[in-house]
């Protein structure tokens, strides 16, 4: 029988951050016990003392064992915060990182129409459109996944809260209406297929679709520069996330294509993530390189 002691919030919290391997052992645990309790996380720290019922620490344990083997706390929880906004979250697409509000961020600080039009390609839960209509609720904001479960989620997201964002079936601009976009904004698969990460940590459970692409990470990137200014009104911008050491390739994208005004910027952890830039008409032919993928595109 398992003693009252062992069922406190310290004692619980303890024996699961000795056995979670990640970044964040004890946010992880805190965060877990919150769920199956209802209880604050600051509540854990004031009280640390306070009983838990025998349900609510075997639902813990369950939750707990899960985490050890790598699964990640968003799957576990089902939901996960991004800009202040509850998104559901579920295996079949990429857990909205707090980095990737740097992107938003970037698109709120450009000279953009009151009532801009704006794409999300490959929107996954939603995370971006939804953040940038919580702050814009009179943009056009149009959201597009490959993935049917994605399109489903987004939606469910953007109903649960309430927001003004079309979410459509689309592998990147293949089936949408047409038109054209003030604005362009993309956080793609951009990890090479070869990256060992991908068999590391809580990777391992979320779709290779929404992070692998080609040998140098570079595919998707390459197909979304390269067809962005059929979908860009004059001036409009294009801006996307890509890996840390992807910049002066990605940039090469822009300028060979002939994009204006190109900027490298920095996420929270000061690493060159994000690359944007302006489309002219009187931009340059597009570089065949870029259709082939050469190195001298890269």
């Amino acid at each position: 029988m398992t003693s009252k002691s062992s069922l406190t919030c310290e004692a619980l919290l303890r024996d699961a951050l000795a056995r979670i391997n990640s970044d964040s052992p004890r946010l992880d645990a805190e965060l877990l016990l919150s769920h199956v309790t209802g209880l604050s996380r600051t509540s854990f720290r004031a009280w640390p003392e306070r009983e838990i019922p025998n349900a609510h620490a075997e639902a813990f344990e369950a939750l707990v064992q899960e985490r050890v083997t790598g699964r990640p706390v968003a799957h576990l929880l089902g939901q996960q915060e991004f800009w202040s906004l509850p998104l559901k979250v579920s295996a079949s697409t990429l857990i909205p990182r707090p980095d990737t509000e740097c992107l938003v961020e970037v698109a709120l600080g450009l000279p953009l129409p009151r009532q801009a039009r704006v794409l999300d390609l490959g929107t996954g839960t939603g995370a971006i459109a939804l953040a940038l209509a919580s702050e814009h609720p009179e943009w056009q904001i149009t959201a597009c996944d490959a993935v049917a479960e994605a399109v489903e989620l987004a939606r469910e997201n953007t109903d649960a809260l309430g927001l003004a964002v079309s979410v459509v079936q689309s592998s990147w601009f293949s089936e949408l209406e047409a038109g054209r976009f003030d604005l362009i904004v993309s956080n793609p698969p951009y990890i090479p297929d070869s990256d060992h990460h991908l068999t590391e940590g809580d990777v391992r459970f979320e779709p290779a679709t929404a992070l692998v692409s080609g040998s140098d990470g570079l595919d998707d990137l390459r197909l979304i520069v390269d067809q962005a200014p059929d979908w860009l009104v004059e001036d409009g911008w294009l801006l996307v996330e890509h890996g840390f050491d992807q910049a002066e390739a990605v940039a090469g994208l822009f300028h060979a294509r002939g994009f204006k005004d190109v900027e490298t910027r920095q996420d929270y952890g000061n690493r060159d993530r994000m690359t944007l830039g302006r489309w002219s008409s009187d931009a340059a032919v597009p570089d065949p390189a870029l259709n082939r993928g050469d190195a001298d595109a890269q």
